[in-house]
């Protein structure tokens, strides 16, 4: 009992007594360097972060240097851009320097032999339009290569092939809307429908991102829809997503071709993850297509859905063929540059900052698996599969040599 006693007295004077605290381990903030340089591909008018996702990151305590006359083509100018925080350079090459590289095209081989090397890229990947000889670069330099429009999101979506998706569904219906009235030598006819009135025959295929909005901006405007897909999926999730029942149908050359003879707009709205999309409209069919209507090819950055199709630009965007009026230009999202702007920041904003939260890009890519999806060269290690074969380039597991972070 007085064992007992002594050890009760023992305890209770032990709780009186400083007691060790058990902290977390707070990850170690990093600030970053981002440089902004100047788009120079043909005909590329978005700029990789808006004046106000560059305030975001100042505030956090980033550095955010913005090469001279980088927003201008969507409208922002380096006033906005020093007033929120950045610094303004005027020296291409110094643009080159920092830490971390975005833009929105892959750079071209003479910005790759500026880099100082051991630094992060981001950029679209666009694969086709890739020099091996820029590869090789900046393998040599051992670059951190990310393309944006690989990396995935917590809900295993690509938000910025989806954001993409959603504006070139859009303006494809207000392309379509432009070049069928007198204002483009177009039939006169107004893109919808009203009362009395036969309304616009709209001919989309594909059922994704791209072929999901035009449909809903065609319905909104009154115009009457046939959606073609070969994915029974994407064309249920499209009803549910539109709230009523719409026309659809697998791709069957048959029915395809005898809506378009009746189409007053056809939409091209197929992908393919690698590779060029399926042609699935003969020269035939768009023969046999109403005179004077359009056809808007948004998949013509990968090789296009109508066998007529041939590639534009902005500055010529259309042409006609069997007295249709093709328009087939890449990048429909650079007509509309400062909204698609605003969309790539509010992804990559906070990307960026969580970046310097988590340590750095060596420590996201590791902790991320999304994040990681996009990375396509580590340190000069190309480890993407599909590149290494495509230029003939050795390639290694980006899951063996992020191990060793």
């Amino acid at each position: 009992m007085g064992d007992n006693k002594r050890i009760k007295a023992l305890a209770e004077q032990a709780q009186l007594m400083p007691q060790e605290e058990l902290l977390a381990v707070q990850k170690r903030k990093n600030n970053l360097t981002i440089s902004i340089p100047k788009e120079t591909s043909f005909q590329e008018k978005r700029v990789a972060l808006t004046p106000e996702a560059v305030g975001l990151l100042v505030n956090n305590g980033h550095i955010v240097l913005v090469e001279a006359s980088a927003g201008k083509e969507s409208h922002f100018s380096d006033t906005d851009y020093s007033e929120a925080g950045a610094q303004i350079v005027h020296e291409r090459e110094k643009i080159f320097q920092s830490e971390i590289i975005f833009k929105v095209a892959p750079p071209s081989l003479e910005e790759v032999k500026m880099m100082s090397g051991n630094q992060f890229l981001f950029s679209a990947l666009q694969m086709t339009l890739q020099p091996k000889e820029s590869l090789e670069v900046l393998m040599k330099k051992k670059v951190t290569a990310i393309a944006w429009d690989y990396i995935k999101d917590s809900e295993d979506i690509y938000p910025v092939v989806r954001a993409m998706g959603e504006i070139a569904g859009n303006t494809s219906v207000l392309i379509a809307s432009e070049y069928l009235s007198n204002a483009n030598n177009g039939q006169g006819l107004m893109f919808g429908g009203i009362s009395g009135v036969h309304p616009t025959e709209v001919v989309i295929i594909g059922a994704g991102t791209v072929g999901a909005y035009a449909s809903k901006a065609a319905l909104g405007m009154g115009c009457s829809v046939k959606i073609f897909d070969n994915s029974l999926f994407k064309l249920r999730r499209l009803q549910n997503d539109v709230g009523h029942r719409l026309w659809t149908s697998t791709i069957q050359p048959k029915i395809l071709a005898e809506a378009l003879k009746n189409a007053d707009v056809a939409i091209g709205a197929l992908s393919a993850p690698f590779g060029r999309t399926p042609c699935v409209v003969s020269e035939a069919m768009i023969e046999n297509m109403p005179s004077g209507s359009v056809l808007v090819d948004v998949s013509i950055d990968q090789g296009g859905v109508f066998e007529t199709s041939r590639i534009t630009n902005h500055d010529h965007p259309t042409f006609k063929h069997h007295d249709v009026i093709h328009y087939c230009v890449p990048n429909i999202a650079s007509r509309v540059s400062k909204t698609a702007s605003y969309a790539l920041s509010n992804i990559f904003a906070p990307v960026l900052i969580e970046m310097g939260n988590e340590g750095g890009a060596d420590k996201m890519i590791k902790g991320d698996p999304g994040f990681r999806e996009g990375v396509y060269m580590f340190k000069g290690c190309l480890t993407n599969q599909i590149i290494g074969e495509l230029f003939d380039l050795p390639w290694k597991n980006l899951g063996l040599l992020v191990g060793a972070i």
